[in-house]
């Protein structure tokens, strides 16, 4: 029983693993690429490790396991946000059916700062004073 249960949580995260791969290949621009393979990898390899903790049976095997599963998935969703944002800073071209893209205009490429929100507003003095205007 213990060998199907195994050989399902393989198969499941090989196709996983294959359905991040296709997602890297097909979709159209860095950021959605970056999605694709870090929602679908980092299930597959979670899949995978719980797998071979699984067919091991042991305490200290499902103790390393469960400390992978953790890492991946503390990380890869970091690594993907960095990658994408060095992207971005970079001047990779957005795909022409992004919807909304939220740093345009708050990014300086000379010094390499965003203006926060809070920077584009009118401060409280300035408020006032455009209301007496």
């Amino acid at each position: 029983m213990i060998e199907w249960i195994t050989a399902l949580l393989l198969l499941l995260g090989s196709l996983l693993m294959l359905l991040a791969a296709l997602g890297a290949l097909r979709m159209p621009d860095l950021l959605t690429r970056m999605h694709a393979t870090t929602k679908a990898g980092a299930l597959g390899g979670g899949t995978m490790v719980v797998a071979v903790a699984v067919f091991f049976d042991d305490g200290a095997v499902t103790a390393r396991a469960l400390a992978i599963v953790a890492f991946i998935i503390l990380t890869a969703p970091v690594a993907a946000h960095l990658i994408g944002r060095a992207g971005y800073f970079v001047g990779i071209p957005l795909w022409e059916g992004t919807l909304k893209d939220e740093l345009k205009g708050r990014y300086d490429p000379e010094t390499h700062t965003l203006a926060s929100e809070e920077a584009k507003r009118p401060t409280p003095t300035e408020e006032r004073k455009h209301d007496r205007d």
